[in-house]
């Protein structure tokens, strides 16, 4: 889990930069290197990997529009997805989709675009692991906003009533977009709503991993034994804005710093050190594999061609 956090965590660093060449300063405009938005989810890194780490294959993963750490998590091709995110022919979708629309079936994993549109395509996967006959659990990442969308309440209506392995996992960073929770939100928590469909649900407090991790087993082991749904309810933390190139003037310029000081990363490196089960050595050959196959994956991306325009409705549309 550490060292997915610190992949996870390198590649939004190295994308801050890589996504301002060749833009206009301070908001980002052009196609530069990267095109299109960027949302970056740096300091959110425990809601993916505490789940994802009891994962397999075979169970779904959908992620809304901030999906990188999700992806990094469940094993999505990290060549191949940089790829995509820069528009090359070598990546996941041959460029086609982006950074908001990724996807890898290797691994069922999907960016099922903004707010809750991602909700209802794993209730579809949850409902073909039923039919089926199998074990395979469905995982919707989401926003604490999406949770006021219809598509979160309509999708967990019918996994309750149809009894589905799916968890819901609820990233409550404070904002949607920039209206603060409290603005939007008519109780404390996103979790106190499976109440109202007789599933379960769990929060996470301070953004921790281990206390993650133990939330997630329960939901998966639930959710694979024929026990239906879980909603799962992080306390997180967005360290950067809604979007690369974002004012953040809703935001207390002063809220950001404080929160950096909670990095889930630093507090994890401290926790197994102290621990004494993983020793300083360890931890720096985690950080520098890590490190090492995301530099890999920018350089495999920049290596790689643009599609040829003639190119551009293959795949897209059949005679």
């Amino acid at each position: 889990m550490y060292e997915q956090m610190v992949k996870s965590r390198y590649y939004e660093d190295q994308m801050v930069d890589v996504y301002t060449e060749g833009k206009v300063p301070v908001f980002n405009i052009g196609a530069g290197t990267v095109p299109g938005e960027m949302h970056l989810s740096t300091g959110q890194e425990p809601a993916a990997v505490g789940i994802c780490v009891h994962l397999t294959k075979e169970d779904t993963v959908t992620a809304p529009h901030r999906p990188h750490h999700h992806a990094i998590a469940k094993g999505v091709d990290l060549k191949k997805m940089t790829a995509e995110i820069f528009g090359k022919e070598t990546g996941l979708g041959k460029g086609k989709g982006g950074h908001m629309h990724l996807f890898d079936p290797e691994v069922k994993f999907s960016c099922g675009g903004i707010v809750a549109a991602g909700i209802p395509h794993a209730v579809g996967a949850a409902l073909t692991s039923k039919m089926k006959g199998k074990d395979w659990v469905a995982v919707a990442f989401i926003g604490e906003g999406a949770a006021n969308a219809g598509a979160f309440h309509e999708s967990l209506n019918l996994a309750a009533l149809w009894n589905l392995p799916l968890i819901v996992v609820v990233e409550d960073n404070s904002y949607g977009i920039s209206v603060a929770k409290k603005d939007s939100t008519a109780i404390e928590s996103n979790d106190l709503r499976a109440a109202a469909y007789g599933v379960a649900g769990a929060y996470v407090k301070d953004n921790d991993p281990i206390a993650m991790y133990k939330a997630a087993e329960e939901a998966v082991a639930r959710a694979r034994s024929g026990q239906g749904p879980t909603i799962i309810e992080i306390e997180t933390y967005r360290f950067l804005g809604h979007f690369q190139g974002d004012p953040e003037l809703y935001r207390d310029k002063a809220e950001v710093p404080g929160l950096r000081q909670l990095d889930p990363i630093l507090k994890l490196r401290k926790r197994l050190t102290e621990s004494e089960k993983v020793s300083e050595a360890e931890i720096e050959e985690m950080e520098k594999r890590a490190k090492q196959e995301v530099d890999e994956a920018y350089q495999f991306a920049r290596d790689s061609n643009y599609p040829e325009p003639e190119a551009a409705l293959n795949d897209v549309f059949q005679s």
